[in-house]
């Protein structure tokens, strides 16, 4: 009994935890969601003077940059956990994994630097490249100035693709060996086995990291501020300056002098934190339907 009370308090907390921090962020932007309503998430202006706020370009730059770092992360790492898992050996699969269980111990700011001189650099040479292919494309139109949506994208994919690695290769080799055993009886090649087999019974776990890392993207601060621009205006290129909330919130939080103008910067807070509620809900929703046909099988 002593051990089932402390489970459920330590259960409970987090839950409570969790209220305490949604009501916070909802009192204390009582004055903007009263003036500007939900207008505050489809306005555009972003005036401490006037005090006028609207959060769609911290909205926008906050999605958008996220969704392309997963688009970089997700291959590369969901590749490189299967080659950890099903094709190094032992000896270069532990030493690999050690370094990338490193990486993703590196400190956010750290990363940024490392965007700023030298990413953005390595970046002003390939961007040409894709605007030879893929210059037809809105996305990759307009001048290049280093510090861009791109390069928050490209920055946050580097933090986010250890996460993937990890927790995927962890659940690669969690598949039982039969299941290996099974698929090479009938004649399956090592290959064949990994993608048919191995893959899809750990589906559930590879899909759990990839929205685990999209958190992590989505509440960045100190790396996107660093490489985003920090210019709240909504591009079609993804060459172009953007901004992010959790950017904007720790770069001026410290210069907001009127209640309005602190409540505008909480209210973003409370829009990330729902943004981030949405997205795991639908994670967890996809992570039952990718479970359900393999436990069906």
């Amino acid at each position: 009994m002593p051990a089932y009370l402390g489970t459920l308090g330590a259960a409970i907390s987090i839950l409570l935890i969790t209220f305490l921090l949604a009501r916070t962020l909802w009192s204390d932007s009582e004055l903007s969601r009263y003036r500007f309503g939900w207008e505050f998430l489809i306005g555009q202006t972003w005036d401490p003077v006037q005090e006028i706020y609207g959060a769609l370009p911290y909205i926008y730059g906050t999605v958008v940059t996220s969704l392309l770092a997963l688009a970089i992360a997700v291959p590369m790492g969901v590749g490189a956990a299967i080659f950890l898992a099903e094709l190094a050996s032992p000896g270069i699969s532990d030493a690999l994994t050690f370094m990338i269980e490193l990486l993703a111990a590196v400190p956010s700011v750290i990363f940024g630097l490392v965007g700023i001189f030298v990413l953005t650099s390595l970046l002003k040479s390939v961007v040409p490249i894709l605007k030879r292919v893929l210059g037809f494309l809105p996305l990759f139109q307009g001048p290049f100035y280093g510090v861009s949506i791109f390069t928050a994208g490209v920055v946050l994919s580097i933090m986010i693709v250890p996460f993937i690695i990890s927790i995927s290769r962890e659940a690669l080799l969690a598949v039982p060996r039969s299941q290996r055993e099974g698929s090479a009886s009938v004649g399956a090649t090592d290959w064949e086995t990994t993608w048919h087999v191995v893959v899809p019974y750990a589906s559930k776990a590879i899909v759990g990291s990839i929205f685990l890392a999209l958190a992590r993207a989505l509440g960045e601060t100190m790396a996107v501020t660093m490489v985003v621009g920090n210019s709240p205006q909504i591009r079609a290129s993804l060459l172009a300056p953007g901004y992010s909330i959790a950017a904007v919130i720790a770069n001026e939080f410290t210069e907001a002098t009127s209640p309005m103008y602190v409540s505008s910067l909480v209210e973003l807070g409370l829009v990330l934190f729902g943004l981030t509620f949405v997205i795991n809900g639908i994670a967890r929703v996809l992570v039952w339907r990718v479970a359900a046909p393999v436990a069906n099988d």
